[in-house]
């Protein structure tokens, strides 16, 4: 399985999560007892169904290499395997927040984490602190 995911949090509650040094989850996340992430390849289908009219939103790319029994692959939407955390997700495993892009009033993957991919520049155990 892929080595990054995805998740999708407002700023300022991830600002709020990085003063402690631990995300534990959104509200859904908390009473499904895990974090919901997605691949890069389900990202803006998970931004139109869930995120549609907020804004403020932060793309945060999640190393998954450490999280070994902790990250589970589950079927959900379509049939598709997404990746679920079963775990606090600690800041030090945090690669790169960008922000979400809009089509209108629809969040998109931004285009600068698409090229800070291409490039290669996905370097794990380095993350972004500040927002």
């Amino acid at each position: 399985m892929q080595s990054i995911a995805y998740k999708i949090e407002r700023k300022d509650v991830w600002q709020q999560a990085q003063q402690v040094g631990t995300y534990f989850g959104s509200a859904l996340d908390v009473k499904d007892g895990f974090i919901h992430l997605s691949t890069l390849d389900q990202l803006n289908e998970t931004l139109r169904l869930y995120f549609t009219g907020i804004d403020n939103l932060l793309i945060i790319m999640v190393n998954l290499s450490v999280y070994g029994d902790k990250l589970k692959w589950e079927t959900s939407r379509g049939g598709a395997q997404f990746p679920h955390l079963y775990a606090p997700l600690e800041m030090k495993n945090v690669i790169e927040c960008f922000d979400a892009d809009y089509d209108g009033a629809t969040p998109i993957t931004p285009k600068n984490m698409l090229e800070y991919l291409k490039n290669g520049q996905a370097n794990i155990g380095a993350y972004k602190s500040e927002i």
